[in-house]
């Protein structure tokens, strides 16, 4: 139905006089269940439909959507496209990717896994959890809840060039957040499980001990002197390092020249074992694809090899703007690999010896222009390579140019709730603000 859809309007657009034109088409559906200190809070089911239409007219863009599916809304939403397309300035970047770029191997990723829950069935397994981290230790008076959550989407895109790719894929968490101690010595702490199918999820049980872990971890936690330390980054806050990587490395970022790393691709950026792969066709990938968002085939490729950026991360828009080819990254990256050098995050500490592990990171310091880093950050201290007390209260600062050439060691430890996966990540020197 999408696909027909998709080609309706586009023949609706060319007939108006567009030159070239783009439809994406989509339909979501979904079901969120939270609870809270043993009582249901919110139980939502979602349907959701949406459509976007954009044309060109010799480089003027122009675009418009809607979620009706009616004949006049459809014809409605073109004709609103094409209105809005004469009235641009002509743009000698705008325009669909090159046609000899279109995917052709059009491939499934096993991402199809729907979950036949009930509200019912979703209450249970989200009070389950919750009880179960309740359970663990009596100082855990209160709760921040806990959430089951389920998903699928089927999407279409196509474009005049004759491209019509189509996706599916469903995902389906677990997760909980528990509260320990009382008044000001309160500590929040949780965890959650995310997968494409549902036999994929951590147990509601295991979930729960783990959230109940974290939390009471965190209690009576210290701050430390201000001073130069190695800072070990958990698996699942060391994927943001690679993120403000992407952000720097992007052609929106780059042709605004707003970036700390122009003109960067072939220069050492890290120690020269680290290395970063992207890799589409992941089976049950949290982004595999055989396209991207304008229809471009993808490619395994490097990012990172040897330490030295491979390449920067473009759609056709910014590739042109900068004079080169689109990377088939319209629309972000297709799972990436970061390549590990050390054992998991036992062993990294006891070779860090001394040191802050750093698990939760607040606030938005971090300047794209310049790399400076400046964050809130809660962890814990490390004395022979052991876990010593919690800390928080604390600010870590560094350059990210100055941070990515100090990596010592990725661990193997990886999470992979994410389409960025890393394990832990050791920066061997950060400056931590802490006690005066």
């Amino acid at each position: 139905m999408l696909a027909a859809l998709s080609a309706r309007l586009l023949d609706s657009a060319l007939a108006r006089g567009a030159d070239q034109a783009e439809v994406s088409c989509s339909e979501d559906t979904g079901l969120n269940v939270n609870v809270r200190m043993g009582e249901v809070e919110t139980v939502e089911s979602t349907r959701d439909r949406g459509i976007a239409v954009t044309v060109y007219f010799n480089g003027r863009k122009g675009s418009a959507s809607t979620a009706d599916l009616r004949d006049d809304s459809l014809a409605a939403t073109v004709e609103q496209a094409c209105a809005i397309a004469r009235y641009t300035e002509h743009d000698p970047a705008a325009g669909l990717a090159d046609a000899e770029l279109m995917a052709t191997d059009l491939r499934e990723f096993d991402s199809w896994h729907p979950w036949e829950i009930s509200a019912d069935q979703a209450i249970d397994l989200a009070l389950a959890c919750e009880q179960a981290g309740r359970d663990v230790d009596p100082r855990l008076e209160n709760s921040d809840g806990a959430s089951v959550g389920s998903g699928s989407s089927l999407s279409v895109y196509a474009n005049s060039h004759g491209f019509v790719g189509r996706e599916r894929s469903t995902q389906h968490s677990l997760g909980c957040a528990l509260i320990a101690g009382r008044g000001e010595d309160m500590q929040r702490d949780g965890w959650y499980s995310i997968a494409l199918a549902a036999e994929g999820l951590e147990s509601p049980a295991a979930i729960g001990r783990k959230a109940a872990e974290r939390a009471i971890s965190r209690l009576a936690p210290r701050q430390i002197p201000t001073g130069e330390y190695p800072v070990l980054f958990s698996a699942e806050i060391a994927r943001s390092l690679v993120g403000h990587l992407l952000g720097a490395v992007s052609g929106g970022a780059l042709y605004r020249r707003a970036s700390f790393l122009l003109d960067s691709v072939g220069t050492q950026l890290f120690p020269d074992w680290f290395a970063i792969k992207e890799q589409p066709f992941l089976p049950r990938g949290f982004r595999s694809s055989s396209f991207d968002a304008e229809g471009v085939a993808t490619r395994e490729s490097a990012l990172v090899a040897g330490g030295i950026l491979q390449r920067y991360v473009l759609g056709s828009y910014s590739a042109r703007r900068l004079g080169l080819q689109t990377t088939a990254n319209a629309g972000g990256v297709h799972n990436l690999q970061v390549t590990a050098n050390a054992g998991d995050q036992r062993s990294m500490l006891a070779g860090m010896g001394r040191g802050l592990l750093v698990t939760e990171l607040m606030g938005q310091g971090v300047n794209n222009i310049t790399g400076d880093y400046s964050r809130g950050a809660a962890g814990f201290w490390i004395e022979d390579g052991q876990i010593q007390y919690p800390v928080d209260g604390i600010t870590i600062a560094g350059n990210l140019k100055s941070m990515f050439a100090a990596i010592e060691a990725v661990g193997s430890d990886v999470d992979a709730r994410s389409h960025i996966r890393t394990g832990s990540i050791l920066v061997g020197k950060m400056t931590v603000a802490g006690e005066s």
